[in-house]
């Protein structure tokens, strides 16, 4: 039976096995629809692979505008697209290319999302 702790949205975002004074105070049972919900969630998706992530671009419609992106940038960033056989999203590069095509921090974890399912 865990004690949970919520976020500011009032959503369960951990559970602890003891309670946490300030933290993790509501005890649920396990059978809590709420706790197994949580419980149940897929996983954050961090990264994907350089065939999903190229697909993903390719599906919608960026993988040309990309490609001449990333021969605008430094060597490095030009050999990373090209070489690395995963796309983490946190990275600073990746981070950087995302901004500068625009997309949101929502866009990107969809972007990602979709690209994981390929």
């Amino acid at each position: 039976m865990p004690y949970v702790m919520r976020n500011a949205d009032g959503d369960i975002c951990g559970l602890c096995e003891q309670p946490q004074e300030g933290y993790a105070e509501e005890f649920l049972a396990d059978s809590d629809s709420a706790v197994v919900a949580f419980l149940d969630r897929p996983a954050a998706v961090t990264a994907v692979s350089a065939r999903q992530f190229k697909l993903q671009l390719l599906a919608g419609g960026l993988l040309d505008e990309v490609d001449a992106w990333v021969g605008q940038q430094p060597r490095e960033v030009q050999i990373a697209y090209e070489y690395s056989g995963t796309f983490v999203m946190d990275s600073p590069m990746m981070k950087a290319g995302f901004s500068a095509m625009g997309f949101t921090d929502g866009q990107v974890l969809e972007f990602f999302s979709a690209a994981a399912q390929l």
